[in-house]
């Protein structure tokens, strides 16, 4: 496939949500997207994502920030516990939505990435298609041939194939410490939203809408490891059964095999830039990070939303040259800090001897009495982000939508 002179044309690797938003933002500035997916279909799979106010104001710019909104289940009171049970920091949706000028919305990732890939023509998409590489020339390499684009945006993941060609010499995603397991069950019948810290361990319980919840869990463990009878409920049990209610009832109400278990892994050596040539980096294949100041996903939106903006939809080489050089100077900046504040909080729960969680334990405490409560804070200068331009037009003008 070759480059057209009528309209610049985007091939985008990766369907996940980071992709996806790329490719619309894109499409709505003027240029004609083809996204490469290497999965044969966009199956309903995933668990829960947290959406920051940040990452809400990108989906604004694509025109469907309500309709995500309208997914938040819950805005009441939560916070931080023991595995006693003991509150050692509350705060609530409000006091977020005050101090970031808007709500977090906890959605299933899969509903997020219905209404993205809904927002793309027929034939946009493109699924079954791996891609093995990018050259900075801008040709893509898939196991069934050749593609040429004007632009490539690369959004294939953590261990992205195409970071691997453009940086070889960079070491790539390293082990964080920790393995993560995520679930959606049913809500019990009352409980509150919390995070609860232990040694080594951590337990989160997020309401979703349709009476669901969201459940994830972390703990220091080698990598690599799987539950010795197969089934991760079990091992969530041996990790987690002894913790305050709801946490032992949760785990019970998780069907087999509903669990997910993945190591965590981020990019703790910043890459050079976000760019060779036409080829842009965005998401994971960016700036992979931890969980746990649940930015991965918003700072994918981020980068979907300020590439698409300096892109202008100009073919010419020297354009495309000069807005992702423009690209690069604006996102590497910022994630390297979220990245390495994500990875500095994650360092907190992987705490394991006793003193140092008594240490930890009454330092949340006396934040949280003293001063802004711990969790906002940790988001300061992250969630108030706020996107280049106003929402576009759905029409592919490249124009915003007036107010």
């Amino acid at each position: 496939m070759s480059r057209t002179s009528q309209q610049p044309h985007a091939a985008v690797v990766g369907a996940g949500i980071g992709g996806l938003a790329a490719a619309v933002a894109l499409r709505r500035r003027g240029w004609r997207v083809t996204v490469l997916e290497r999965a044969t279909a966009l199956e309903p799979v995933g668990a829960g994502i947290g959406i920051a106010p940040n990452a809400l104001r990108a989906l604004d710019v694509l025109g469907v920030g309500d309709a995500v909104r309208a997914m938040a289940a819950f805005q009441g009171e939560g916070g931080l516990r023991r595995p006693d049970g003991r509150w050692l920091s509350r705060t609530s949706g409000e006091a977020a939505a005050e101090r970031f000028g808007g709500p977090v919305v906890v959605a299933h990732r899969a509903e997020l990435v219905a209404v993205l890939a809904g927002l793309l023509p027929d034939g946009a998409l493109r699924t079954g298609t791996r891609v093995v590489s990018a050259s900075p020339a801008g040709r893509v390499t898939t196991e069934d041939g050749t593609i040429d684009a004007d632009l490539v945006v690369a959004a294939d993941g953590i261990n992205s194939a195409v970071r691997g060609a453009l940086f070889p010499e960079h070491p790539g995603p390293v082990y964080s410490g920790f393995t993560s397991w995520r679930t959606v069950v049913p809500a019990p019948a009352a409980y509150l939203p919390h995070e609860t810290w232990g040694r080594g361990r951590l337990w989160g319980t997020v309401p979703l809408t349709g009476g669901r919840v969201y459940c994830y869990a972390t703990a220091v463990t080698p990598p690599g490891g799987r539950a010795p009878d197969g089934n991760e409920r079990t091992e969530l049990r041996r990790l987690f059964g002894d913790w305050h209610d709801p946490v032992p009832g949760l785990i019970d109400s998780a069907a087999p095999g509903t669990v997910l278990r993945n190591d965590v892994h981020h990019l703790a050596r910043p890459l050079p830039a976000f760019h060779q040539g036409r080829v842009a980096l965005l998401g994971d294949a960016a700036h992979a990070m931890t969980p746990n100041l649940g930015q991965g996903g918003c700072q994918a939106l981020e980068d979907a939303v300020v590439l698409a903006h300096l892109a202008a939809p100009e073919a010419g080489e020297q354009a495309v040259a000069r807005a992702l050089a423009a690209y690069s100077a604006q996102r590497l900046p910022r994630t390297t800090r979220v990245v390495r504040r994500s990875w500095s909080v994650g360092r907190l729960t992987t705490w394991s001897s006793r003193p140092a969680v008594a240490l930890r334990g009454a330092l949340f405490a006396g934040v949280d009495l003293v001063g802004p409560r711990l969790a906002l804070r940790s988001l300061d200068g992250i969630a108030d982000w706020r996107p280049p331009t106003g929402p576009y037009a759905a029409d592919g003008t490249g124009q915003a939508r007036q107010a």
